[in-house]
């Protein structure tokens, strides 16, 4: 299994759990990894193997949840020819597949309770046995199992094998969500970026502008950094003037002033419309610091000045508020699109 991606980060919560999964891959123990979705624990279970003595065995990959219940047991332990309905050869499970390697399972904390039962016997006994034979198959591998679940949270409700989650945590690594990571937004943006350029064929990489990179940093980022590959590349492809730098971001791709209304409204004509929101509506919402300093500010001898300056903060922060969408930011302000327009040519906000 070769990965494109990398361990791109700086952040101390970040390096402290690759820190930790590398002293854990020399030792022949099992390792539970823990994480969100898109905090990278596939690339940790690859780093785990690489790093120990098995690195030229084959590392074996399941996901749990990817196969209906009645097939897991024979993914796993593989099954004869005859044992059920559609078994028409014999066929080996992914432990023998992994034997002298490593087994990742993911999505570990959806495993039935009688799957949970099976691979318990597997990791302590050391042997499996296939469905429909009675003859147990010696195995020597070595599990790395990952989850987004609270797995002792389970077994307190008694969805999870108290005794499996015993033999499976020796260790356990729970990596960091993006948000968690200061500085890594700014360091990964940059290198996907470059990289996507590149497949580009641009000349050169001219960065994200302050606006771009101060809206990817306060967003939330719950895909982590999965998702921020995807909006990151997705900027730069779209991004038309390689010369200037990527200053236009958009997070939710389904997003559009297009985008259909929910059946529920096609059917209720009748309805009021939904007002847009006013302008101080839209403003208060962004809670700007500078804002409220502008506004309770004194002894301004240009007024002009300070308007168009009110005014050009306003601008910037609803756009970032509304993913630099100018329709979505224009209704938002009660503005036409044109009206908005000007406006931010005005005060050279165009991207």
């Amino acid at each position: 299994m070769e990965r494109e991606n990398q361990f791109i980060g700086q952040s101390g919560a970040f390096l402290d759990a690759v820190e930790r999964a590398s002293r854990a891959a020399g030792l022949e123990r099992p390792v539970l990894v823990i994480g969100e979705r898109g905090t990278g624990k596939e690339l940790i279970a690859e780093r785990l193997h690489r790093l120990s003595q098995r690195w030229d065995g084959p590392l074996v990959i399941m996901n749990c949840a990817a196969l209906p219940e009645t097939l897991i047991e024979a993914e796993l332990f593989g099954h004869e020819a005859g044992a059920f309905t559609g078994a028409t050869r014999a066929r080996e499970g992914r432990f023998e597949e992994a034997d002298r390697g490593t087994l990742f399972l993911d999505e570990l904390g959806t495993l039935s309770m009688a799957a949970q039962e099976r691979l318990l016997r597997a990791v302590e006994y050391g042997e499996v046995t296939r469905i429909g034979s009675s003859r147990p198959v010696r195995v020597d591998v070595r599990i790395v199992a990952a989850t987004n679940e609270d797995l002792p949270e389970l077994v307190e409700q008694g969805r999870f094998r108290a005794d499996l989650l015993d033999r499976l945590s020796f260790e356990v690594v729970t990596l960091p969500p993006l948000r968690m990571r200061d500085g890594d937004v700014e360091v990964l943006a940059d290198y996907f970026g470059r990289r996507m350029a590149a497949e580009l064929g641009w000349n050169d990489w001219p960065g994200f502008g302050d606006l771009a990179m101060q809206a990817m940093v306060r967003y939330p980022w719950p895909g982590n950094v999965r998702e921020l590959r995807n909006v990151v590349e997705r900027a730069v492809y779209r991004w038309d003037n390689p010369d200037r730098s990527v200053d236009h971001i958009v997070f939710d791709p389904f997003e559009s002033p297009w985008k259909p209304l929910p059946s529920k409204m096609h059917s209720s004509e009748d309805e009021p419309s939904e007002k847009p929101a006013s302008t101080m509506s839209a403003v208060e919402e962004a809670g700007s610091p500078e804002l409220q300093i502008l506004a309770g500010i004194d002894g301004i001898d240009d007024l002009k000045a300070a308007i168009d300056s009110h005014e050009k903060t306003i601008l910037q922060h609803a756009m970032a508020k509304h993913r630099y969408n100018q329709r979505q930011t224009a209704k938002a302000l009660s503005l036409s699109y044109d009206q908005l327009r000007h406006a931010l040519k005005k005060h050279d906000l165009l991207g």
